[in-house]
């Protein structure tokens, strides 16, 4: 009998089987067994729960202190095959300011094997795709957050990856860039790649998929269709951060929202802090509020006690 084709619907794109990494003292997975299917997964847990470690075992880049990690059914670790099929889009930055947007994605198709003259025809098409055509020769140092943003993507897609992986790729963009930036990742996997995303953010991944594995402490606390956990995240209040330069403004507009039980502007640094029962319904008006030139919204991230609050009821029942 022949064996299906690696990503194929009969087998893991991801598979953990009894994964476990210490760092010393601190542990970082707790033998953790889930297996991520084809299509887009997200993966979901408060910060520090786990995430980072899990990509990084994921992609090759840590070594399993226990248990074994397979992607596309071949060993994650010590592999340079295997990194000429998936791609990594970090949470950090690491970019050589100086370079330009093409320069740098040039070098990394370099880097996964590319000859000059095809690495760099990749770069433009890709950051094309990614709508940067005409940005591509400015250097990066002046690049906005949802520009760079959408350079990583750009150099984890150069090579043309069967697998992506994408570490918090929305934090801190406004509602503008992020939806845009969510249509870029549903548009890459209608094209048939794998895609598992990280996020502690619930409804941001709601948009992007229903399937989510859920991790705490090293450890899975849950995994399959959202729509399975909807009813315990909707009890709790859902906590919103949103920085704006008209903060007055944009809080007298939301307290009129009928979702809306709370507004709170900070002392700390001026940002509100907003309390909702319906989040999807809220993070829906978003884009339309912040395109509103008397209420702009410079970034928006949900507070982790809500997460953390679902979080505790999971592991407690």
């Amino acid at each position: 009998m022949s064996q299906p084709a690696a990503g194929s619907a009969l087998e893991p794109v991801v598979d953990f089987e009894g994964v476990s990494k210490w760092y010393g003292n601190v542990i970082g997975l707790n033998k953790l067994t889930v297996q991520v299917p084809p299509g887009i997964t997200g993966l979901l847990g408060p910060n520090g729960a786990g995430k980072s470690t899990f990509l990084q075992l994921a992609t090759g880049q840590l070594k399993p202190s226990q248990g074994r990690v397979t992607v596309l059914g071949q060993r994650a670790w010590n592999n340079p095959e295997l990194n000429r099929r998936i791609g990594l889009c970090p949470e950090q930055d690491a970019f050589y300011e100086g370079m330009s947007g093409r320069e740098f994605v040039t070098f990394c198709a370099r880097l996964s094997g590319m000859g000059p003259a095809q690495a760099r025809q990749a770069a433009e098409q890709t950051l094309d795709r990614m709508g940067l055509a005409t940005q591509m020769n400015r250097a990066i140092r002046g690049y906005s957050k949802g520009m760079r943003q959408r350079t990583k993507l750009a150099q984890a897609l150069v090579h043309d990856p069967e697998v992506l992986f994408l570490d918090e790729p929305l934090t801190g963009t406004d509602p503008v860039v992020r939806h845009e930036l969510v249509q870029i990742i549903v548009r890459i996997a209608a094209e048939g790649k794998a895609i598992l995303i990280s996020s502690h953010v619930l409804y941001e991944v709601q948009s992007i998929t229903s399937n989510i594995v859920l991790v705490n402490r090293g450890r899975l606390v849950a995994e399959g269709d959202i729509r399975q956990i909807r009813d315990l995240i909707d009890t709790h209040p859902h906590r919103i951060i949103l920085k704006s330069t008209q903060g007055r403004n944009l809080a007298a507009r939301l307290v009129r929202e009928d979702d809306v039980v709370g507004v709170e502007i900070r002392q700390t640094d001026g940002a509100l802090l907003v309390e909702t029962h319906a989040p999807d319904l809220f993070y829906q008006r978003l884009a339309e509020i912040a395109l509103d030139p008397a209420t702009p919204i410079d970034e928006v991230y949900s507070d982790d006690d809500s997460l953390e609050a679902v979080f505790k009821y999971l592991v407690n029942t």
